[in-house]
C-alpha cells in the first residue's frame, strides 16, 4: 500500500502539443517526482516524453473515463497540464465519430457541444470554459490540477531585453499600442497575441494560434518589419493556457518578415530559451519581456 509520502511525490501530467510538456516532465523528474503521463493522441510527443515518465499512456481527446481510471490506478491526486490543445480539431467533420467519446465525456461535455435544439443550457466553447470543464471533471474524482510553473518556475521569463538588438522608438510605440489590444483579446478569451505596424492592427490571434497569426500578418504586410505582442490574460489561470513561445514561434516570425516579439514578463513560458535567443540574434530580431507597457516608452 502507498504511504501518504509516496502519494505526495506522485504527479499526473496531461501532455498536449509542443516542447513545453517535455520540459515540465524533465523538471518533475529532476525534482524527484514519479510522473504518470497521459499523452493526448495527435498532440503529445511520446518519443520525448516516455523516457522521462514512470508510466506513459496515450489517450484520445474524448476518453475521459480512461483518463480518470489511469490516474486513479496510479494513486495520483495531483496533476498538471502542459502544452497546446489544437481546438481546430473540434470543428472537423464527424469529429465525435473520429474520437469516439466515452460515456463520461458525453455526460460531462454535453452542455458544451449539444445542438441548441436539444439543450437550452448550452455553454460556450471558449478556451477557459473548456479547459476549466476538464479540470472540474478530474476534481470530482479528487484529482486536482495545479500550475505546471509551480514545478518549473525557471521557464517563466524575467523582465528585460532578451536579444542583442533593442527597440527603436517606433517599435516602442507599437509595443505600447499592441499591449492593451492583446490584453483585451485575452479578457474576451479570443486570443493572446496581436500583430501591429505603425500603430495599426495587422492580425489578431483567435483559434488558429500564435504562429498562424504571425503568418497571416506576413501575408497582409509583405513589407514586413511588424511587431507581435503576446500577453497573459488579465486574470490568467496558470493551471492552463499559459502564454508559451518556443523556437517555432521565432522561426515563424522570421519567415513572415516580422521584426519584434514583445512578451509579458513572469507570465510567459520560453521553452529552449538559449537556442531561441541565439536564433533570434542571428536573424537580428528584437525580443523583449515587459512587466508593464509604460516601462517600454521610458526605457533607454
Amino acid at each position: 500500500m502507498d504511504t501518504q509520502a509516496d502519494k505526495s511525490m506522485r504527479i499526473g501530467l496531461l501532455a498536449a502539443w509542443g516542447d513545453y510538456p517535455v520540459s515540465v516532465a524533465r523538471a518533475l523528474r529532476e525534482s524527484g517526482y514519479a510522473v504518470f503521463c497521459l499523452g493526448v493522441k495527435g498532440h503529445a510527443n511520446r518519443a520525448a516524453l516516455e523516457p522521462l515518465c514512470d508510466s506513459y499512456q496515450s489517450i484520445g481527446i474524448g476518453r475521459l473515463s480512461a483518463a480518470l481510471r489511469y490516474f486513479e490506478k496510479h494513486s495520483v491526486q495531483r496533476a498538471t497540464m502542459a502544452g497546446k490543445f489544437h481546438k481546430t480539431l473540434l470543428y472537423r467533420p464527424w469529429v465525435w465519430l473520429r474520437h469516439l467519446p466515452d460515456w463520461a465525456a458525453i455526460r460531462h461535455f454535453f452542455p458544451y457541444f449539444a445542438n441548441p435544439r436539444w439543450s437550452r443550457n448550452r455553454k460556450d466553447r471558449r478556451d477557459d470554459t473548456l479547459l476549466g470543464a476538464v479540470v472540474d471533471a478530474f476534481a470530482k474524482r479528487d484529482i486536482h490540477f495545479v500550475p505546471a510553473t509551480d514545478y518549473a518556475p525557471e521557464l517563466l521569463v524575467e523582465s528585460g531585453q532578451l536579444t542583442r538588438c533593442g527597440l527603436t522608438l517606433s517599435q516602442k510605440d507599437d509595443v505600447f499600442f499592441g499591449w492593451d489590444l492583446a490584453k483585451e483579446m485575452g479578457r474576451l478569451d479570443i486570443g493572446q497575441s496581436v500583430a501591429v505596424k505603425g500603430q495599426a492592427v495587422l492580425a489578431v490571434e483567435a483559434i488558429e494560434g500564435t504562429d498562424e497569426c504571425i503568418r497571416r500578418a506576413g501575408t497582409l504586410c509583405p513589407s514586413g518589419e511588424f511587431t507581435v505582442v503576446k500577453v497573459a490574460k488579465p486574470h490568467q489561470d496558470m493551471r492552463f493556457d499559459v502564454p508559451t513561445i518556443g523556437l517555432g514561434t521565432v522561426q515563424s516570425l522570421v519567415e513572415a518578415g516580422g521584426r519584434v516579439l514583445a512578451i509579458e514578463a513572469k507570465k510567459t513560458i520560453i521553452v529552449g530559451q538559449d537556442e531561441l535567443i541565439a536564433f533570434a540574434d542571428r536573424h537580428k530580431l528584437v525580443i523583449v519581456a515587459v512587466d508593464r507597457p509604460e516601462a517600454v516608452r521610458h526605457a533607454a
